[in-house]
């Protein structure tokens, strides 16, 4: 096999590409020939040590990733060499082979391709359990999407926009204000162009959103959350735009009403996988009726990766960046 190897994790530029050999699954595992792997913002932070998962070094990254099982380990029962699965493991993913935990893995059917499947498991999963199960958004609300032409953003304008919802999708260009349009948004802002409560006291007529989804965190957090509706969810999804986290007066939420809600899938799928798994069978069956469907920036070699890392540091990604073997 060959992969990305972090041997340090210094940053992008401190990743190899080299031979190793393949791996044997053991109990429980499965080894998958990886066809296609998408990069969330989470691998860049793992390679940069800047992520609450420390992976023994070396390790290769890349959290998601979909393809063929190739081979199995003792005990496995629910899957076969040869099916075609996809699997959020953490890491792995940016190489030819991987071994990932036979639980983690979702079959997928046919109608889904590899790359589709490479970039629907994380954003999906955190905008469903944000949208649905946190803030449980109802049919006619109206919500604010900040850095919606991000990964989780545009999964979050579809899945608003299928529940019935009114949605404000702001991004920091013209460009990204016109795919977040294509994509059903109601109304785009955007905040590099001016006042980010005017736009949305206008946008709103007043009334302020019901729902603020937001994965960027940094300057807009504060001013979004002084324009939230009465009775409004604030969803607290991440953190893009800066490791500084900000510091919001507390008494905004007493005087609107206001929930601040956090937003960890990660944690939720592991607390309560039953609900998890009913949530993402939810899913594909919304990408099966044509509901929702992976916003695709680029198709890249996968020995193209450190480009891909520079792209996506740039801010330059609309949907999401996917590496092909």
């Amino acid at each position: 096999m060959q992969a990305w190897f972090c041997d340090t994790p210094t940053g992008v530029e401190s990743l190899t590409w080299r031979e190793a050999p393949t791996p044997e699954p053991k109990a429980g595992e499965v080894r998958i020939a990886i066809a296609a792997a998408s990069l969330n913002f989470p691998d860049l932070l793992i390679v940069q040590n800047k992520y609450q998962m420390k992976p023994e070094l070396p390790f290769v990254p890349g959290s998601e990733y979909a393809g063929t099982v190739e081979a199995m380990g003792e005990g496995v029962k629910h899957l076969r060499v040869g099916q075609r699965v996809a699997c959020l493991s953490g890491t792995g993913g940016f190489g030819t082979h991987t071994l990932a935990p036979a639980k983690l893995c979702i079959p997928l059917p046919d109608a889904i391709s590899f790359v589709d499947a490479a970039a629907f498991i994380m954003i999906y999963a955190t905008s469903y359990h944000a949208l649905v199960d946190r803030a449980a958004l109802k049919a006619g609300e109206t919500v604010l999407i900040l850095g919606a032409a991000g990964g989780v953003g545009t999964a979050a304008i579809q899945i608003a926009k299928a529940k019935g919802a009114k949605v404000i999708a702001a991004a920091s260009t013209e460009e990204k204000c016109a795919l977040c349009k294509q994509l059903g948004a109601d109304a785009t802002i955007n905040y590099a162009a001016g006042d980010l409560r005017e736009a949305i006291k206008s946008a709103t007529q007043g009334k302020g959103p019901d729902v603020i989804y937001d994965p960027v965190g940094g300057q807009f957090a504060e001013p979004a959350f002084r324009s939230i509706g009465w009775r409004g969810r604030y969803l607290v999804v991440g953190f893009a735009s800066d490791p500084q986290i900000p510091n919001l007066p507390m008494n905004l939420a007493l005087l609107k009403g206001a929930s601040l809600v956090g937003v960890f899938w990660g944690a939720f799928a592991q607390r309560e996988p039953q609900a998890n798994a009913a949530m993402m069978g939810e899913l594909v069956q919304m990408y099966a009726k044509g509901e929702i469907k992976p916003v695709i920036d680029a198709e890249m070699p996968m020995r193209d990766l450190k480009a891909a890392y520079q792209r996506m540091g740039e801010r330059k990604v609309m949907g999401k960046l996917v590496m092909v073997n």
